[in-house]
């Protein structure tokens, strides 16, 4: 065995120079492999860092590696949420996370309509909020409409006097006997119902002598009696000793009994000449006839 072995001088050193190489070959490979193992590829806004540049920690006698995250320059400048993309967002300091919550918010028809819609951004803190806040720019294309145009409108608007007439203020006075639909709709309270009524009422008496007449109406506000006013001098009156009974009962206060009454005294005892002559009969009572008097003549 020995001799089987043996070896001569010169083969001896050229083995042991080709092991020396081996080792050596074979340690340079074990570096170069754990050099290249132990490259950490960290996430987008990071760099790949090796054991020797890792910032390095110790917990309880171990040592831990962390990423070494690369320092973002952060910018603050005038920004629109709605149409900043996501170069712009993430030089204002937003993590790639929010940029992408923003951009799912937009594609899902999303609108920031003004600077404190920002604030529900999902993971945005208040400091954060705070330090951007200032520099959100909303453009008016994504502002409600009726909040652009409502001013506009406001100045533009024209008010329909006919259909919605300014309404008199305390103190103002409507002359009731000479006054139209119109102007008495300016009175508060009167609309266009009581205003015809008003008129109707006014062409079957021969006018008013007193604005409390106008209770005399169904259901009229006694609150706008104070802004009328009633002149008894342009009362249209009736000749009672001329006007048939037929005549004389479409006046309001002229019942038929009454008109018959007046007839039959024109026929009994001549013309009238007075109203007091009629006292005597039951269907002139003291109030008929005060009444009356502002609507005939003899």
């Amino acid at each position: 065995m020995k001799s089987f072995f043996y070896l001569q001088r010169n083969d001896r050193i050229t083995i042991l120079a080709l092991l020396v190489v081996a080792a050596v070959a074979a340690g340079v490979m074990i570096y170069v492999g754990r050099q290249h193992g132990e490259t950490v590829i960290a996430a987008a806004d990071s760099v790949a860092v090796t054991r020797g540049d890792g910032v390095k920690a110790r917990h309880g006698g171990q040592k831990h590696e962390y990423y070494a995250v690369a320092e973002r320059r952060m910018e603050l400048f005038p920004f629109d949420p709605n149409t900043a993309d996501s170069t712009q967002l993430l030089r204002l300091g937003l993590a790639p996370w929010q940029v992408r919550n923003i951009y799912k918010y937009r594609a899902a028809g999303g609108i920031y309509r003004r600077p404190s819609d920002f604030a529900r951004l999902y993971g945005l803190t208040a400091g954060q909020y705070r330090r951007l806040e200032p520099y959100i720019r909303i453009s008016d294309d994504y502002r409600p409409a009726a909040e652009v145009y409502a001013a506009e409108e406001r100045t533009a608007y024209v008010r329909d006097t006919v259909r919605y007439p300014l309404k008199l203020k305390p103190g103002q006075h409507v002359a009731l006997n000479s006054a139209d639909t119109s102007l008495l709709k300016r009175v508060p309270g009167i609309g266009s119902g009581f205003a015809r009524a008003i008129v109707r009422y006014r062409e079957r008496l021969g006018g008013y002598y007193d604005v409390s007449q106008l209770l005399e109406i169904d259901n009229f506000p006694q609150s706008a009696l104070s802004y009328f006013t009633a002149d008894a001098r342009s009362c249209r009156r009736l000749n009672v000793n001329k006007l048939t009974v037929s005549q004389m009962r479409r006046h309001p206060y002229i019942g038929f009994y009454q008109a018959k009454t007046i007839a039959d005294h024109r026929r009994l005892h001549g013309p009238l000449h007075s109203l007091d002559e009629l006292r005597l009969y039951k269907d002139f009572p003291p109030e008929v006839i005060n009444r009356l008097r502002h609507y005939v003549e003899f």
